[in-house]
């Protein structure tokens, strides 16, 4: 694989901030000898693209850096609606690629169609937070972790070579990975519900625990990630949990625990229930499905339908890299909460319909019901979160009971002040416009996969090289 053919990209809505996260990784990639090509694939309107984008052009990298940013979106949607020739599919192509947590990295996939590419979102960093004394993992564990508070002694920074690791599967067959990978079924989490990734509540400490199996010898690795250290897919719920137990906090968006990883190992497995397509690489060789493209937080769940085939395998490479959790022009907890219980309800209905899968797509038969007793489980497990924090508010001092007050408040108005009736008329417009977009931009996908393949070779899709300073 030439270095045209390996791409690292950096989906991101927050370009103030990015050009930082474009330094780390093209440092880290130069001491470790390597050079992908470079893209941020920017979500901003284009009053912060042309604020920001100068914060990009002051970066100084050793590496080219590529952009793609509202204007080259737009120009790459033109051109592909002029191939179809069909105003009626103009929606479904601005749908697939508008700004949104699926929209972004759709684009990421059409630009890098033909190559590897590795992912890593804007507030990630390529570096592990581990603890400075290593314990052993026991028969079957492949990682273990534990929450550090904030500023305490235990753990240290250490930095591998992240796409060293991701090069050593990505595109190869299971029987060919490094001889130090384990290999089973799937990874489960001790501290999560295996298929919807969902909280059991908050957990001091978790295990992955690698479940027996076999992986097909001719089984190809076409996604793969690293572990994950800071905040590790604490939900929205886990957020509103420790800050309702910390009695000195007052901001419910504020860090104060940390996710070390204790030890981990690598592994090959069949199913990958664990996908983070936050630090996530891809073989985008023959082109790869869709990303949802939706605006709710459950885009990478198609993956992990998908790579239920039997001549596909996932892996956790032998690395680990931080999340920072940037709280810049990110949702109230509440809002994150809504998101997530949402997200689940799809996340279930869609797995237990699934109907097909094949190299570019998935089927499934849902089509955006919701029950009242749907509407329930998620109602009656936040309005008791709410209750927690009215009382709470009744003991607190002056300052935290204002927070606590105003976070219950908060938790009302995103739950249709917990009317039920009301709360399920909402829930079924919501999943009835997501499902239907779904449904139709999947279908559409692999005709675009045709088009941008051929356009990408030929005359290249619209990007520009940003203009800023080269190290030598």
């Amino acid at each position: 694989m030439h270095a045209r053919d390996l791409y690292f990209v950096i989906p991101t809505y927050r370009l103030r901030d990015v050009g930082e996260t474009v330094e780390a990784y093209d440092e880290h990639f130069r001491r470790n000898g390597h050079s992908p090509k470079i893209i941020v694939f920017d979500d901003s309107s284009p009053a912060a693209q042309e604020k920001y984008y100068p914060l990009l052009e002051r970066t100084r990298t050793y590496s080219d850096v590529f952009y793609v940013g509202p204007r080259e979106k737009e120009a790459f949607t033109s051109y592909i609606g002029q191939r179809l020739r069909d105003k009626r599919l103009d929606g479904l192509v601005k749908n697939l690629f508008r700004p949104s947590y699926g929209g972004n990295r759709n684009c990421a996939l059409m630009y890098t169609l033909g190559g590897l590419v590795v992912s890593a979102d804007d507030d990630m960093r390529p570096y592990a937070l581990m603890e400075d004394s290593l314990e052993s993992l026991d028969e079957g564990e492949i990682s273990r972790g534990r929450l550090h508070r904030v500023n305490q002694n235990g753990y240290v920074r250490k930095s591998f070579d992240v796409l060293g690791a991701f090069l050593d599967v990505l595109g190869k067959r299971a029987s060919d990975v490094p001889a130090n990978y384990e290999a089973g079924e799937l990874l489960v989490d001790t501290a999560m519900d295996l298929e919807t990734n969902a909280t059991k509540g908050v957990s001091r400490e978790n295990s992955l625990l690698l479940r027996k199996g076999s992986v097909r010898s001719d089984a190809v690795v076409k996604m793969a990630q690293t572990f994950r250290s800071g905040t590790n897919d604490v939900d929205a719920l886990d957020f509103a949990e420790l800050f309702l137990t910390n009695d000195e906090q007052v901001d419910p968006d504020e860090l104060n625990e940390l996710y070390v990883l204790v030890n981990f190992r690598p592994a090959v497995t069949k199913l990958n229930w664990r996908m983070d397509c936050g630090v996530a690489g891809y073989d985008n060789t023959f082109g790869l499905p869709p990303f949802f493209p939706t605006r709710l937080r459950f885009e990478d769940y198609v993956y992990r339908l998908w790579v239920r085939q039997d001549q596909i395998a996932a892996a956790h490479v032998d690395a680990a890299q931080n999340h920072t959790k940037s709280n810049y022009m990110r949702n109230p907890v509440a809002a994150e909460v809504f998101n997530e219980e949402v997200c689940n309800l799809l996340k279930r209905k869609i797995k237990d319909t699934l109907s097909h899968t094949d190299e570019l797509t998935i089927g499934f038969d849902y089509s955006g019901e919701v029950t009242a007793e749907d509407a329930a489980q998620s109602l009656d497990k936040v309005a008791a979160l709410h209750s927690r924090a009215i009382e709470a508010a009744g003991t607190a001092q002056s300052e935290r009971a204002d927070a606590l007050r105003l976070f219950a408040a908060n938790l009302q108005k995103a739950f249709y002040s917990f009317e039920p009736d009301f709360f399920q008329q909402n829930l079924l417009r919501i999943a009835d416009d997501v499902v239907s977009v779904i449904k139709g931009s999947i279908e559409l996908w692999p005709t675009l996969v045709e088009i941008c393949y051929f356009e990408k070779d030929r005359r290249g899709l619209p990007q520009v090289r940003v203009n800023n300073q080269k190290r030598t």
